[in-house]
């Protein structure tokens, strides 16, 4: 088998719009994992939001990984370890919350079982909430309330503006972290040189294996590295159009059992 490792997006690629993984789909990813494929969730979602649908497709008990924060953690799901995590300084999470509030915009973080956030009851935040499935916890100060750094912190506003704020967040940060849109109200804030392909690579290299044993499924802008590093980049119908002509391929949507359909078509003809 050629493609040994299939990494996964999460949201709008591997669930539907109620955020579940269809029967078909589930059923294609247990026959890959049969034969003798890895699968990886690479999400931009924290370890506690993927842990539910790794339990779900049984990544344990096949030897799958979790990538978590766009990269930020990798976690070997057989044996619990985690293999790599990087982390921003808290000096760093300090100057996110001042531009925050310099920009009027919101910014959330995690830590422990928990999403901190300076307004829990904007509708991003609980668009988050809805997503992972944490608790918030509503803070005067962000910053303060952390007792250690963290993977990631993710501004929310409004699409058009937050496209204005994404320009000004890159030219204050400079190459001191990456800055992205995983959806057009979610920038994400993460360590420098971090991003699905990066943390893909390292993973590749630890399993002896090359981007060309790898597909990529996605459809945000968050996607766009490891689709252009895989062996075999694909993009959703339903993804952004930016991300879409990069791909190798264009699956049906998340709503259409993408994710089967290009295991059927790639995998399992030449099982």
């Amino acid at each position: 088998m050629k493609y040994k490792v299939i990494a996964l997006d999460l949201d709008g690629t591997l669930t539907n719009s109620d955020k579940i993984i269809t029967p078909r789909t589930k059923e294609a990813l247990f026959e890959y994992q049969e034969q003798g494929g890895r699968i990886v969730l690479a999400s931009g979602r924290p370890t506690q939001g993927i842990v539910p649908l790794a339990e779900e497709l049984e990544l344990a008990e096949y030897g799958g990984y979790i990538l978590a924060f766009n990269g930020g953690r990798i976690i070997n799901c057989k044996t619990k370890e985690i293999m790599y995590d990087k982390t921003l300084e808290i000096s760093i999470v300090k100057e996110l919350e001042d531009l925050t509030k310099e920009f009027q915009t919101n910014i959330m973080t995690y830590q422990g079982d928990y999403i901190y956030t300076l307004d829990a009851k904007e509708p991003y935040v609980n668009e988050e909430y809805r997503i992972t499935g944490m608790p918030l916890r509503q803070v005067e100060n962000l910053t303060a309330e952390l007792t250690g750094p963290v993977n990631k912190c993710l501004m929310t506003a409004e699409p058009s503006y937050l496209e204005q704020v994404e320009k000004k967040v890159k030219q204050i940060m400079g190459n001191r972290i990456n800055v992205y849109r995983s959806q057009p109200f979610f920038l994400e804030l993460v360590p420098q040189n971090i991003d699905k392909a990066e943390s893909l690579d390292r993973l590749l290299k630890k399993l002896y294996m090359t981007s060309e044993n790898l597909i990529a499924c996605g459809d945000g802008y968050n996607d766009l590295s490891m689709i252009r590093y895989a062996g075999l980049g694909v993009a959703m119908e339903n993804g952004e159009d930016g991300v879409k002509k990069h791909a190798d391929c264009i699956a049906p949507s998340n709503d259409e059992d993408g994710i089967a359909y290009i295991l059927e078509k790639f995998i399992f003809p030449a099982a």
